[in-house]
């Protein structure tokens, strides 16, 4: 019997072909469809994967928004405060110029670090920022915004804290590792997936979409600066004052400055009135201050904003949404093409194929050249130009506040000029902002020869406007570009073509200020070239100690500035020290004609550069 059910089972239609009853058959066609069913469930069933904790709460799969949900603009939260943490560099000149004098404290010390070294971390942050933002950018898209705002966090919390540590340390190169290499990697991982998220919720309003964003970039400077001026005044702690130049006897040394304390020689900084000027602190009095007594508190500072951003970082990373799959807003209806067909885009690996890519790219390198070298020296530029001419009005304070007027500027730019790019048209917003640049730069130093020359208030304040207002341009290049490159190659990659395009602004960022700092140091050099020939050997030698002919030792000590020479100098020499940032601000005019050029050049990209949709329908029309 079980031979007979055995085979039955395995070939139904030998049950015509046995003489069974009735009954026998029924039972053996139940028979053969219960295990027909069995075979069936165990050749279609397979194991339940267990999703892992990283697909539950951190995978693109999670941040997807359900399709009931409507509050598109709650998104702009998160990626704003994103966006908030990430434009803190923008404020580094309120850390730069202090970092200057960490072990003088009132004035630069021998081992004190020099601007064009506190600044470059500024540079290798926004280097970093392009390298990543570019190397990632398929990454961002296969993980979603929530992972990589999550590994942003970490990188950008965590170097802005090896970066505090390297200040404690005075230990140049692991700022340079934490606050440059590791912020700058952060940086470019947030940068582009909350744009790409913006411009995901908002496809009828990518200008304001993008603005949105990155307006907390360019407000990020707005919260650093004041931020660290509060928490400095709570962390730093006042120099050690020895006495006035002829109260103590001073010896020197190498270059260096020694006074006798105690029958032993400490290194020690003369700080004279136009020093203490500059400082945010009262109390303070001209002559002699112990190397290394006093704490800036830099290091404190950025330990807790590197702390207090990580927080914020990681709960807008738990926040942010993408919009459902086919998600069209109420009222909205994507363009055609002429072809009849939907808008198709330029992939990824296409778009560096196309010359309006490095047309464009060239663009934003210009553009951005001039605005990084302006926010890079931003608070120690004004008081070099100012200070001498108007001390009343350029003080310490005014530095901060011209430093909060450029971020204005430049979250401004970045809000004002992306909506007005979505109703002009994006290439109609670059040449203004390439045009309307060039003359702005070009007149900087007609307004510092103007302050120089009248000791007038006014076009000092037409100094800071018409910067400002460059800032703005910049800012605006920022926030448009996103829109800009969806309206030449597409959305869909928009985020990834965006961090190509980010390679740009990273080379802007060590063009611009070692541009700057290079002039800088050119025009100083020849300044104290020309004081010295107009100095009396004697007042040198009783000031420093030395005879004029080993004056560079004394220059490379930073034991003589342009600031102590002119104490000794005959009166009604000229202080050059306003003059010497012309020469750059030409060089940065001559960047936005370039700009206004490429800009001129950008065409619609040609159709065999699309991707091919099964439809065949392909192009895309810039605005």
């Amino acid at each position: 019997m079980s031979l007979i059910l055995s085979t039955a089972i395995r070939r139904p239609c030998l049950l015509s072909q046995l003489a069974l009853k009735p009954s026998a058959a029924a039972f053996l066609a139940s028979r053969n469809d219960l295990v027909a069913k069995r075979y069936s469930a165990n050749a279609s069933e397979k194991p339940a994967k267990n999703k892992s904790f990283f697909d539950k709460f951190i995978g693109p799969e999670a941040v997807v928004a359900s399709p009931s949900f409507k509050g598109r603009w709650l998104i702009a939260l998160p990626a704003f405060a994103t966006h908030m943490c990430i434009g803190a560099p923008y404020a580094w000149s309120a850390m730069s110029w202090p970092l200057t004098r960490e072990h003088g404290f009132v004035t630069a010390a021998a081992s004190d670090w020099s601007l064009a070294e506190t600044t470059l971390p500024l540079s290798i942050v926004f280097l970093m920022h392009g390298v990543t933002a570019a190397l990632a950018g398929k990454w961002q898209m296969k993980v979603g915004p929530r992972a990589a705002i999550a590994a942003a966090g970490v990188c950008f919390g965590g170097g802005l804290l090896l970066g505090s540590v390297g200040i404690a340390m005075h230990n140049l190169w692991l700022v340079y590792l934490g606050y440059g290499f590791f912020g700058g990697t952060g940086l470019g991982l947030a940068y582009t997936p909350p744009v790409q998220t913006l411009i995901n919720w908002f496809p009828d309003k990518k200008g304001v979409a993008s603005g949105l964003t990155i307006a907390g970039f360019g407000s990020g400077a707005l919260v650093f600066e004041p931020l660290v001026n509060l928490l400095r005044g709570k962390f730093a702690k006042m120099p050690e004052f020895v006495g006035t130049s002829d109260q103590v006897n001073t010896v020197t040394e190498g270059g260096r400055l020694f006074a006798d304390i105690g029958g032993q020689l400490k290194e020690v900084v003369l700080a004279s009135a136009s020093d203490l000027a500059l400082l945010p602190y009262n109390g303070l009095q001209e002559g002699l201050y112990l190397v290394g007594s006093g704490n800036s508190g830099n290091a404190a500072v950025l330990a807790t904003i590197g702390l207090t951003y990580f927080a914020i970082m990681m709960t807008s990373a738990f926040t942010i949404r993408l919009p459902a799959p086919g998600y069209v807003p109420d009222g909205y209806t994507p363009p055609i093409a002429t072809t009849g067909g939907a808008l198709q885009n330029v992939t990824v690996d296409s778009v560096m194929k196309t010359p309006q890519f490095y047309l464009l790219a060239t663009v934003l390198f210009c553009v951005a050249t001039g605005g990084m070298g302006m926010f890079s020296v931003a608070k120690p530029m004004v008081s070099d130009v100012f200070s001498s001419a108007l001390p009343s009005i350029v003080t310490a304070s005014f530095g901060s506040t011209f430093l909060l007027l450029l971020a204005a500027g430049n979250l401004g730019g970045r809000l004002g000029w992306s909506a007005f790019s979505d109703k002009f048209g994006r290439r109609n917003t670059f040449h203004l902002i390439a045009l309307c640049s060039l003359p702005l730069y070009f007149g900087v130093p007609f307004f510092v020869d103007s302050v120089v020359r009248t000791h007038s208030s006014l076009p000092l304040f037409l100094f800071c406007g018409s910067t400002a207002l460059a800032i703005s341009f910049y800012g605006g290049a920022y926030a448009a570009l996103p829109a800009y490159e969806a309206d030449l190659f597409g959305s869909k990659y928009v985020g990834a073509i965006h961090g190509r395009f980010l390679l740009a602004s990273s080379a802007a960022s060590l063009a611009g200020p070692t541009i700057l700092l290079m002039l800088r140091k050119y025009a100083e050099q020849n300044a104290i070239a020309d004081l010295l020939a107009k100095c009396d050997p004697a007042k040198f030698k009783a000031c420093f100690g030395e005879d004029i002919d080993k004056c560079q030792a004394l220059i490379e000590a930073k034991t003589v500035t342009i600031n102590k020479l002119m104490n000794i100098l005959p009166a009604g020499t000229q202080d050059p020290t306003p003059y010497l940032y012309n020469t750059t601000m030409y060089t940065m005019a001559s960047f936005m004609a370039v700009a206004a050029l490429c800009n001129y050049l950008v065409k619609n990209v040609d159709l065999k550069y699309f991707e091919k949709p099964n439809n065949g329908n392909v192009g895309s029309k810039m605005n």
